[in-house]
Order: C-alpha cells, then structure tokens, then sequence
C-alpha cells in the first residue's frame, strides 16, 4: 500500500461542506458525494492529481443528508464505481422514506426551514451495503483502511478508519462558526442536525482510544484528538431527546 493522501474536495467555500479523495495505489475512493450537480467539482479535483472519473474505484456515502449523497448517482454514472453504504439509511438514499432531521440548536431549527437540507437528489440503491455489525476492508480498492457503522447523527451513518490515524467522519462532529472555516476552526460544535448525541459521544470516544489523530470532516475541520474527545465528553452529558429515541422531525423529499 501507499502513503495514504487525503485531499479535501470544497463544495462550498470557507469549508461549510467538504467532501474527501483518498489516494489509492491505482486510483482513488471517495468519501461523500456532495450536493445535487457537485459532479464537476469532483471532475476538477480529480483533474488537479492528473486524473479522471475513470480513476475512482469507490464511492463511500457516509449518510443520506442532501449535502453528502447529492451526487451520488451521477458520480457512479460517471466513473463506473460501486456505492457503499449503510442499510439503515438506504430508505433515504432510495427516496423510498423523507429524511429526518433533529435539529441542536436554533440554528439548526432556522436551517431546517430554508430549501437547502430539503434538496432533492437522485435517488439510489448502494452496490455495497452494510449492516450494523459489518466492517468493510477497502484494502480491495488500494486503501489500508476500513468502514464502519457509527450511527449517532443518522441511524446509517458511517465512518473510514485509515491505518494512517487518519479518520473521515462525515458529520459525526463539525467546526466553526456557522459549519465552515469563517473563524474558530480548530473547535468542535455539533452539526445543525444530530438523532443522538450520546451514540455520538461514545463513537467519538472509541476513535479517539483506538489512536486516531485526525479527523476530517463534512463541515469545517480538521481536528485534533485532544478537541474530539473534550466534544465528545460534552455530549455525553446531553440528557436523551425524543429524537434520540428516534422520533425526529420528518420532512418532505
């Protein structure tokens, strides 16, 4: 295996929404897919390496949220690539169920009313689906590493553990002012939407005590361990909400 590569792929500026390439032996895997015609930020990234569609051997979907599986469908049209994701989402990707959203804040409540959470996207079926108790080893798409369920901000949210110490959470946890890179980044926030802050907390807790170093993100970042894990030790005081128990707020497609 190579020397992993991590390069972030902007969707939005300042860091608001971030999708990731990791480098592989003969090509590349992405993580997240971005939002609804994000295809040609892709293309442009890949072209920066001296690459092109052809060269992605992986899509990771690490949840359903607009702004991660967005371009999910037309990516896989483009370069040929399987998606991976979680069952536990797959009624979202598939359009078959609205998406749910539990808001953490006000800020979060206020972003919920505007059209952008709301986007609609193509909807999919994963090529590669994981259940709670699977680990994908991506060793097979030139990448020491492996996928795993982590739950917490959606009931299908999943994570890449890189043996470089290198993690990709999708949104698992955020920074910055408003999700970006406007100021403070290096300190951890929750995202504007989150089922359950505790699953979160413990999730958090584990990549850190299992050697983690860097953990790049959908929103902001990257971060620390030292950062995640003061996060992580404030979420688990969070009292559970009814959303935590799985009854968020559901929206229309």
């Amino acid at each position: 295996m190579s020397e992993t590569q991590i390069t972030r792929v902007p969707i939005l500026p300042l860091g608001m929404v971030n999708a990731h390439m990791i480098r592989a032996d003969h090509g590349v895997v992405l993580v997240d897919a971005g939002t609804p015609g994000a295809e040609a930020k892709f293309e442009r990234a890949l072209a920066r390496q001296g690459l092109k569609f052809k060269d992605v051997k992986l899509i990771v979907v690490t949840h359903a949220h607009t702004d991660h599986a967005g371009a999910a469908a037309r990516l896989r049209d483009l370069s040929g690539a399987p998606i991976l994701a979680h069952e536990d989402d797959v009624d979202f990707y598939t359009r078959r169920k609205p998406m749910t959203f539990c808001p953490t804040s006000g800020v979060g409540r206020l972003f919920l009313k505007t059209p952008v959470p709301h986007e609609p996207y193509i909807g999919f079926e994963p090529d590669i689906v994981m259940t709670n108790s699977d680990t994908v080893s991506l060793k097979d798409f030139g990448v020491d590493g492996l996928v795993r369920h982590t739950g917490g901000h959606t009931p299908g949210s999943i994570a890449v553990e890189l043996t470089s110490q290198d993690v990709l959470v999708g949104d698992l946890i955020a920074s910055g002012i408003l999700i970006g890179g406007m100021a403070l980044t290096g300190r951890a926030i929750r995202p504007p939407f989150e089922d359950d802050p505790r699953a979160v907390a413990q999730e958090l807790q584990r990549l850190v005590d299992s050697g983690a170093k860097r953990f790049h993100m959908g929103h902001g970042g990257p971060l620390g361990p030292a950062e995640v894990l003061r996060h992580a030790r404030r979420l688990s005081k969070i009292a559970p909400t009814a959303c935590g128990n799985g009854h968020c707020d559901h929206q229309s497609h």
